[in-house]
């Protein structure tokens, strides 16, 4: 019992945490640019002559990043509200004021902005494409219209983000539902999927903090506005979203008819578990479609241990890219499509891997 007291202290300390880093993101954000500024005061006066533009340009990210700040005060407002107010007990003994923020937390912000823009944004959509649309059209092709009744099919998307994933094949008419554990991502995600009702409501700036590779500053500026659509599924169709560890949250074997990854299963400590895991919880018949690179996250941690594993690659995909950068990153992704045996023989070990199951 005191172990479960002391984890829901420790989950609600992180999550003020969290919301404290996102409120810090004004202050640290031009905390970053007076240091430039600093550093462009120490030069000599003709150097600065030569710099003015540059001066400008520094006043202008301070107005984009204004901007960026503008909008999370929106989303935290609804925050508190996404796990039933669990984490929001007026008898708590912390205050964000004491937990403070996240070392790391200023770059997790930075990224839900770029991850607004591949999801949610116009200018996201070939990203989309490259990356959703693969997965997408195998779902498509293994459940047609015509032979499924699509709301019986269930299908999970572990990693889901800030959820156009699983809204997509939500909306085609499946029983969908998207996994997150970042806390930065479900925030934001709720805020999108549940109180966003206007296309193109509200304009970031998602590269504004990558000073690098900019041929001009311009370019560092770019904008998008979200979302492009309306996030709401078709009335028959069936979306959700859940909070938590994959491993943790799925444990029932035989549940699912497909799991779909997407730059997901690099993301493990140990690669073969999450196999494992996706192995039991599908049905049998029940097919993997993964799609992504091999970045493994927790390779350079220590004290974590790694298991890995080798794959064909074959889809070409990009990542959160500003396609005005000098520098252009592109993964040649792993795509891959797997299905549970529906049957394994006891006896001489043969496996029958029919797709004609019951939906």
């Amino acid at each position: 019992m005191n172990s479960e007291i002391n984890g829901a202290k420790e989950e609600r300390v992180y999550f003020l945490s969290v919301l404290s880093t996102f409120k810090s993101y004004r202050d640290q954000s031009l905390l970053r640019i007076r240091h430039k500024e600093k550093c462009l005061d120490t030069l000599p006066r003709h150097h600065k002559n030569w710099l003015i533009k540059y001066t400008e340009d520094l006043e202008s990210f301070k107005k984009c990043i204004e901007k960026n700040s503008e909008f999370l005060p929106i989303v935290l407002k609804h925050a508190h509200t996404i796990f039933d107010n669990v984490y929001c007990n007026d008898g708590a003994s912390h205050s964000e004021q004491e937990v403070g923020t996240l070392s790391e937390g200023l770059d997790k912000v930075q990224s839900v902005f770029k991850q607004l823009m591949r999801d949610w944004s116009t200018l996201g959509a070939a990203e989309r494409k490259q990356c959703y649309g693969p997965i997408i059209d195998e779902i498509f092709a293994n459940f047609p219209e015509d032979k499924f009744d699509r709301t019986n099919i269930s299908i999970l998307v572990p990693g889901a983000g800030l959820g156009r994933l699983a809204f997509e094949i939500a909306s085609k008419g499946f029983s969908c539902q998207g996994n997150e554990f970042n806390l930065f991502m479900l925030i934001v995600s709720y805020f999108v999927l549940n109180l966003c009702k206007v296309v193109d409501e509200y304009e970031i700036f998602p590269w504004i903090h990558q000073y690098c590779n900019n041929i001009k500053a311009e370019d560092q500026m770019t904008s998008v506005r979200f979302p492009d659509v309306i996030p709401k599924p078709t009335p028959e169709s069936k979306f959700s979203m859940t909070a938590g560890d994959f491993l943790e949250v799925y444990t029932n074997s035989d549940e699912w008819h497909c799991v779909a990854t997407c730059f997901f299963i690099d993301c493990a400590p140990n690669v073969v578990q999450f196999i494992e895991t996706i192995y039991k919880i599908l049905r049998p018949g029940g097919l993997w479609i993964n799609l992504g690179p091999l970045l493994y996250h927790y390779s350079d941690m220590k004290n974590e241990k790694k298991c890995r594993t080798q794959f064909s690659s074959s889809v070409k995909t990009k990542y959160c890219q500003n396609p005005k950068s000098m520098l252009q990153y592109e993964y040649d992704s792993v795509f891959f499509v797997c299905r549970k045996p529906i049957d394994v023989d006891p006896v001489n070990g043969t496996q029958d891997f029919s797709n004609d199951y019951s939906a």
